[in-house]
């Protein structure tokens, strides 16, 4: 359904029961909210959660800023090499009052905030400016932006900034499905199901189209984003940050990071995860994530 939510256009999807504990899923770049595992979503509100899941600003169906002028992202890249200011057409900030909105439209005084890579980013800045509306903080394969943390090799990058052969639907899949495996774990790899992963990607192409200039505004809102490590010693809801043991686009360190900036946070490292939702994860959601969002802790805590 579409709602307006801090003045602009924003897909969601409800599911659960109003009367129920809310959720609130927030995605990563480029990512729509279908590419949240329908495994997760099930298991949430199987374990009795009111799960609402949306489209970000310049994804899926929601609003574009196609019409807004963006400068390019290769001289941007240069300006955030040498330390000087980037320009972008909006904010992870920004992003943040977009899922403050979809609350305030649905009337939700308060949801545990659930992010993955950007929108781990985005849920870190919820819980640290509106810790009001903030039962709970789950920060999953994300990063505190610190300057100092290792970043992804130029290959990755490289693929990522990539464009595909051709603008044919499957030519688009095939490179979807490129950059997949060079984010995902090698021991998902092996066992990846690849008739599964073609047939999602291709309804999420049907659903949201191809929209590359959608994410390098992402892109964008993320480089500016230099503050937020320095803003995560304001959050105090409950904390766990979860972190593939073998992301290699998020090395562990950034989740190690973030966990020792965020006071009495939890760190969840879960072997043989990339930058995608793998068994080990689903795994995790059962023993470790839906307790933690119930009130009961037992996972590693970083030292402060």
């Amino acid at each position: 359904m579409k709602i307006t939510a801090n003045h602009i256009s924003i897909e969601v999807e409800d599911s659960g029961g109003e009367t129920r504990p809310v959720v609130l899923l927030i995605m990563g770049l480029g990512m729509q909210l279908i590419d949240w595992p329908d495994e997760m979503v099930s298991l949430l509100v199987a374990a009795g959660f009111r799960v609402i899941r949306y489209d970000n600003r310049d994804a899926g169906l929601s609003q574009r800023f196609d019409h807004i002028r963006q400068g390019s992202l290769f001289w941007q890249k240069i300006r955030f090499c040498l330390g000087l200011p980037v320009r972008a057409v909006y904010s992870i900030q920004d992003m943040t009052d977009d899922a403050l909105g979809v609350l305030d439209a649905l009337n939700i005084p308060h949801a545990h905030i659930i992010g993955a890579s950007m929108g781990g980013m985005i849920a870190q800045r919820f819980a640290a400016t509106y810790p009001e509306r903030s039962t709970s903080l789950v920060s999953i394969m994300s990063s505190s932006g610190a300057s100092y943390l290792p970043r992804p090799q130029p290959e990755i990058i490289a693929a990522l900034l990539s464009k595909p052969d051709g603008m044919s639907e499957d030519e688009l899949i095939a490179h979807q499905l490129k950059i997949m495996a060079i984010v995902v774990s090698p021991a998902e790899l092996l066992d990846l199901d690849r008739d599964k992963w073609l047939r999602h990607l291709r309804m999420a192409l049907r659903r949201g189209g191809y929209h590359p200039n959608g994410s390098l505004r992402q892109i964008l809102a993320i480089m500016t984003d230099s503050c937020r490590a320095d803003l995560l010693v304001q959050i105090r809801c409950p904390t766990l940050v979860v972190h593939g043991e073998d992301d290699p686009l998020m090395p562990i360190a950034c989740g190690e990071d973030t966990a020792r900036r965020i006071a009495g946070s939890e760190f969840l490292p879960i072997p043989k995860m990339g930058h995608s939702f793998p068994p080990q994860f689903m795994q995790a959601m059962h023993e470790k994530i839906i307790p933690f969002l119930h009130g009961i802790g037992g996972v590693h805590r970083i030292e402060k």
